[in-house]
């Protein structure tokens, strides 16, 4: 026997609660015939209830919460890639011809959405370990490094595949390294060892992810990484303002000449000259630009900055003195004698970030972020 019964049969398992059942009675009950068929045996048609009057209305209903398998793995590959939810719906929209013709809703596709981000963060330490085997089996020479803390907790993760390791033996000499993408479940810092080639094109050599940015941990992180890439020390590396790097950098790469970026000074010395970068009437902004672009000799740029701070009253101000006693670090004309393929900045590093957001979905457990990081 089957029984086919209306939504509405039976009673709520719960008491006021929002449920549509109301103790309905139609159903359809079937029986077997003599030759393996069905037939009906009784048919209810009264409903208790008012039926829906639109065709529209039944994507309501709970039966049309199902979705496929096929439409699942769908789903799941999307999601991974970084799709919109909306930008889902559209996609499976296309399958059955449009929206409209969609057998469930959004508010079901995103029920589906959260239970797939529920089981990547399960075991998500366990499925690393099996990623990074992985790739460690099926390449030879990919390298990877994890430190625990003192509970056995991955506290700061690295990684290295074939081609960056020849990448940086041709083209190591000047790195930059930012910290500043942090899209996965953790909220922990990722940076990332960027350079160029000959072509002036980005190089990716590494990444690692971090739990905390102490000094202790950015020692760890560039020794880690020359290791791994064969043990050759960058000529220059550039990195945002970090005294915690500063002293790692000084401590893991005493022959590799630090530089700050460009683009990082910039934006502090308009936060910290206020109104006086931002007046229509002031040409504090241009003349402050011209110092960082167009100097070319150590002694052009200390007298225009003499004649800069005389010009505006600012021989006190705490920001400027304090970039100026470390201008070997950010300011051109000091760049002169070291090699750096034309970088200034961590502009390199922020791009190859915003390239890898169109890979890593937001929240993204540390096993799948690795994955969609080597597609990258």
């Amino acid at each position: 026997m089957q029984e086919i019964v209306c939504g509405c049969a039976g009673k709520p398992l719960k008491e006021n609660s929002r449920s549509t059942r109301c103790g309905c009675s139609a159903m359809i009950r079937l029986l077997r015939s003599d030759d393996n068929g069905w037939y009906i045996s009784e048919h209810k048609a009264e409903h208790n209830h008012a039926l829906s009057s639109t065709c529209g209305e039944k994507m309501h209903w709970k039966s049309h919460g199902h979705i496929d398998r096929y439409t699942q793995d769908l789903v799941k590959q999307l999601r991974q890639n970084n799709v919109s939810l909306g930008k889902v719906f559209n996609i499976v929209g296309s399958f059955f011809g449009s929206v409209e013709n969609v057998p469930f809703t959004k508010r079901s596709l995103k029920t589906l959405c959260r239970k797939i981000n529920k089981e990547q963060s399960d075991s998500d330490a366990r499925k690393m370990m099996e990623i990074l085997a992985e790739m460690k089996a099926n390449d030879p020479e990919f390298n990877y490094a994890i430190q625990v803390d003192e509970e056995s907790r991955i506290k700061t993760l690295m990684w290295v595949n074939v081609r960056s390791i020849d990448q940086y033996r041709c083209f190591g000499d000047a790195i930059t390294f930012d910290t500043t993408y942090r899209t996965n479940l953790y909220d922990m810092p990722f940076g990332l060892f960027v350079g160029v080639n000959n072509h002036f094109q980005r190089i990716i050599f590494g990444g690692a992810m971090l739990r905390d940015e102490k000094e202790d941990t950015f020692k760890w992180v560039f020794r880690e990484f020359v290791r791994m890439v064969g043990g050759k020390h960058p000529k220059t590396i550039l990195t945002y303002q970090a005294r915690s790097m500063e002293l790692a950098i000084k401590a893991e790469l005493p022959n590799t000449t630090h530089r700050w970026c460009k683009w990082h000074v910039l934006k502090k010395a308009k936060e910290s000259m206020g109104s006086l970068w931002g007046k229509k009437n002031s040409d504090f902004k241009n003349d402050f630009h011209k110092l960082v672009h167009h100097m070319i000799t150590a002694k052009e740029f200390e007298d225009g900055w003499d004649a800069m701070l005389e010009k505006y009253s600012l021989r006190k101000h705490p920001y400027l003195t304090q970039i100026y006693e470390v201008r070997h670090k950010w300011a051109k004309p000091y760049f002169m004698g070291g090699f750096c393929a034309k970088m200034t900045s961590t502009q390199r590093s922020e791009s190859a970030n915003h390239l890898l957001k169109g890979y890593v979905p937001p929240g993204c457990p540390m096993h799948l972020f690795i994955r969609q990081y080597e597609k990258l």
